[in-house]
């Protein structure tokens, strides 16, 4: 059994400073993708990961302080890509996949739309070539296991205020549509195949005490294609993770 793990870290340094590397140790997974890292290569403790046994790779933006995914993983894999290349996206750092045989692992980090109308519209074109990208994928690797921050909650049990978040962005109408048109194309939302109790989150805003009252929004997946659906163990949220503003997901399966 595998266990794979997705965490947006909302900064690999702070999240370090949290005792991140001593949390990982304990839980031993043996693929963890990571998003937000918001550091450049020369500052993720690249060393002290391999001290633990694993390979890393990291894709991080131009921009320095922001974005940009990872990953590390106790077996080598065959092949690492780094971005979709589309520029606009991979001068972000949004995305990395890591080949095994047959099965390929991506953490991706898809835009937020908060900060206003024009990254809104930049998250929903992401949407679409992103959806664009895995189905062409899919033609030469048929499994993939995507794991990230999708920055949408998908249905009202997925988000502690749906009524009052109905016109936020990562609860709009057209952004829960593409996930369901994300699953429909041939995908498990993981989480979910095993879980159906509401008040289950991933994320928390810092403001309003929103974590202690457990008002939070799901918006980190790992999602698979439907043909890995028969090795799928088990997946849970880690809510006791402190390390970020995110909190990891687990998924164990028989790879």
């Amino acid at each position: 059994m595998k266990k794979i793990i997705t965490y947006n870290l909302n900064g690999i340094r702070a999240a370090v400073g949290k005792g991140l590397l001593e949390w990982i140790k304990e839980v031993d997974p043996d693929i963890m993708c990571f998003q937000e890292t918001k550091a450049q290569p020369e500052q993720i403790p690249i060393l002290d990961f391999e001290g633990m046994g694993y390979k890393n790779y990291w894709y991080s933006a131009v921009k320095k302080g922001y974005s940009g995914v990872g990953l590390i993983t106790k077996k080598e894999p065959d092949n690492v890509t780094y971005g979709m290349g589309i520029k606009k996206y991979d001068d972000e750092g949004r995305m990395v996949r890591a080949d095994y045989g047959d099965v390929s692992v991506i953490s991706v980090y898809h835009p937020s739309g908060s900060s206003g109308e024009d990254r809104q519209a930049f998250k929903m074109i992401w949407l679409e070539d992103f959806l664009n990208y895995i189905n062409e994928l899919k033609k030469t690797r048929t499994k993939l296991v995507i794991c990230g921050d999708f920055n949408i909650c998908h249905k009202p049990i997925d988000i502690h205020d749906p009524k009052g978040n109905a016109k936020n962005s990562g609860f709009l109408p057209e952004e829960r549509e593409w996930v369901s048109k994300f699953i429909d194309s041939g995908f498990v939302d993981t989480f979910r195949h095993f879980n159906q109790e509401p008040h289950q989150y991933t994320w928390w805003s810092y403001r309003f005490n929103a974590r202690s009252q457990n008002k939070g929004w799901r918006i980190d997946y790992n999602m698979v294609t439907k043909n890995l659906e028969g090795i799928l163990n088990s997946s849970v949220i880690i809510p006791d993770a402190m390390h970020s503003d995110h909190c990891p997901v687990l998924l164990e399966a028989d790879f």
